[in-house]
């Protein structure tokens, strides 16, 4: 499949598993006579709704309509009830069909971070920080971020969030107890990063493997859910320190490659932060396995 069928393949197939997930009645339509032979809404409906023709509603979904307008598709997000992520996701699924999008696409991200970003991180010492770029692979970790992730860096193959969660388990169960959560959103940040670089062959094979070995994966993935990545909590099991709940800010570091450094933030004189405390106690008298060649980077 060439970039152009396959940017037309995610208009089609996020459009209709938006569709799925609208009832009729939700959409304000009167119930029908007859038995319907799809369980959401069907593109006559939308285009109905939307006040656009049918046929130019079908020709949308396909990919196959040019430059469709603002309002055309602020009409269509409206009925089909797009949040402000899934919103912003067609407008880069759409975006992508256009001759300049694909001739001026941003190249997909690299798998190392600047010595700038690398002196940054570590003065960063009493707060677990770490850096990962939209494939999720974690680039690189100051000491505190190490000890967090331990079972993450103790896990073999190349350090990845993804892989992680869906293929090394139990380990990934028992790091996050929210596990759900976690695999959810990993998997709908993964489809943002579809839409921007439908063509970047390390996430290409990344998909691949996971919807190959694990069932989890591939059955949210089919879901076309997107999410971006923003500040929140995580809850964390770890061997050292028990369950505690840690919130967090996402920063965007590199804006040519869309690296994010995470920093959790516990608040002064909490458990959360006394709990960090003393994990960098025990993380400064325990020597810390060797991970150097587990980062492109070296760190």
């Amino acid at each position: 499949m060439d970039d152009k069928e396959a940017a037309r393949a995610a208009v089609r197939e996020f459009l209709r598993s938006r569709r799925d997930r609208v009832s009729p009645a939700e959409a304000g339509l009167p119930p029908a006579g007859t038995r319907r032979r799809v369980k959401g809404l069907r593109r006559e409906e939308v285009a109905l709704l939307a006040g656009i023709s049918p046929e130019y509603y079908i020709r949308l979904e396909r990919g196959r309509a040019t430059g469709p307008s603002p309002g055309v598709v602020e009409s269509i997000a409206t009925v089909l009830r797009l949040d402000d992520d899934e919103r912003a996701h067609l407008d880069r699924l759409l975006t992508a069909l256009t001759p300049e999008a694909r001739k001026h696409r941003k190249p997909a991200s690299t798998a190392t971070i600047s010595p700038g970003i690398r002196v940054l991180l570590d003065s960063i010492d009493h707060l677990p920080a770490i850096v990962f770029n939209p494939r999720l692979d974690l680039l690189a970790a100051n000491d505190l971020g190490r000890a967090l992730y331990a079972p993450m860096l103790d896990t073999d193959g190349p350090v990845n969030a993804a892989r992680f969660l869906f293929l090394d388990q139990p380990a990934a169960r028992n790091l996050f107890p929210e596990w759900e959560r976690v695999a959810a959103d990993t998997v709908s940040i993964l489809r943002i990063e579809a839409g921007r670089h439908p063509d970047d062959p390390e996430l290409i094979a990344l998909i691949g493997w996971l919807s190959t070995h694990s069932p989890a994966f591939r059955t949210r993935w089919a879901s076309h859910d997107v999410k971006t990545h923003r500040a929140g909590t995580k809850v964390f099991r770890h061997p050292l320190i028990g369950t505690l709940t840690l919130p967090f800010e996402n920063l965007t570091i590199d804006t040519t490659t869309d690296q994010v450094m995470t920093v959790f933030t516990p608040q002064p004189a909490s458990p959360e932060h006394d709990a960090i405390r003393l994990l960098a106690s025990w993380n400064a008298h325990t020597p810390s396995p060797a991970h150097t060649e587990r980062f492109p980077d070296g760190s």
